[in-house]
């Protein structure tokens, strides 16, 4: 775990390349650019410099976050490197808006629970590799022993049982309904037989949406208990065109309506487009 600021420069980091990166500007000067904003007491400039100088390598970043470990987290590699892949449809500006947001949230007060409900979110919206996801998610130092084995267990189920089941059984909501249930028939209390990894909140939601869409799941945990909102791709809004670049078109349109025309009447004379033949062929008066 990093300290609050460098969290902060981070999430900052993600956002001003994603902007300058759709602005147009090449990755190489927008991350030297931003080399000099961020906080010069933090650890992030050395670690822009180390990506810069990897990108004028090899021409990606997410080689030189797997070099830096002790600065990004496994999962922040991951999400870099799907977005590098060639034949991958995930889109750099929605990798870097999910690392912004990441960052934002851990330089809060994150919790074992929110980073693992924002990170299986992210592979889910996505379709990223879940068993690759996956080991990226749990490697971390927010998770201990517990959280770890049992993110695994997750990676291993995932697709055969429901994230709400497997959320809803490490949920003290789970032993309690199995307590009254034994009592009701005359069973003695056996307590929880697995440790408890999850609040009483989270499984009574996690029981609300069994048998449901999982976006539902992670969509009432937000509005619930505030966990991270991830961040979905934008459509490419269409650029508006201006008149004259409209007028334009119509009469390059208005050009090769003629030639067909010429060509379908027996050839298109060839001479008239002679810059030699100028004079013979004076431009038409305008109106």
């Amino acid at each position: 775990m990093l300290d609050r600021e460098e969290y902060i420069e981070q999430a900052y980091l993600f956002r001003v390349l994603a902007e300058r990166i759709t602005a147009g500007v090449a990755a190489q000067e927008a991350l030297a650019a931003i080399g000099q904003e961020v906080l010069a007491t933090s650890k992030l400039p050395l670690a822009i410099d180390y990506l810069v100088g990897e990108l004028k390598l090899v021409g990606t970043l997410s080689t030189a976050m797997s070099r830096l470990p002790h600065y990004f987290a496994a999962f922040q590699t991951f999400i870099m490197r799907e977005a590098e892949e060639e034949a991958g449809r995930f889109d750099i500006r929605t990798a870097l808006a999910i690392l912004e947001r990441e960052a934002a949230y851990r330089g809060e007060q994150p919790t074992p629970q929110g980073l693992f409900f924002y990170r299986f979110e992210c592979l889910s919206r996505n379709r990223l590799d879940y068993s690759r996801g996956l080991l990226a998610v749990a490697d971390d130092d927010i998770f201990d022993g517990e959280w770890k084995a049992w993110i695994e267990t997750v990676g291993r189920q995932v697709g055969l049982v429901d994230l709400a089941d497997l959320v809803y059984v490490r949920s003290p909501e789970y032993w309690r309904i199995e307590k009254r249930d034994a009592l009701s028939r005359g069973l003695p209390d056996m307590g929880p037989d697995r440790v408890i990894l999850f609040g009483e909140k989270e499984g009574r939601i996690a029981r609300a949406n069994r048998g449901k869409d999982p976006l539902f799941f992670f969509a009432a945990l937000q509005r619930q208990l505030g966990y991270p909102v991830v961040p979905r791709p934008q459509p490419a809004a269409p650029s508006a065109e201006s008149p004259a670049l409209l007028a334009r078109r119509l009469e390059r349109l208005e050009m090769r309506v003629k030639l067909l025309e010429e060509e379908a009447r027996g050839g298109i004379d060839l001479s008239r487009f002679d810059p030699k033949n100028a004079a013979r062929f004076p431009e038409p008066p305008e109106g």
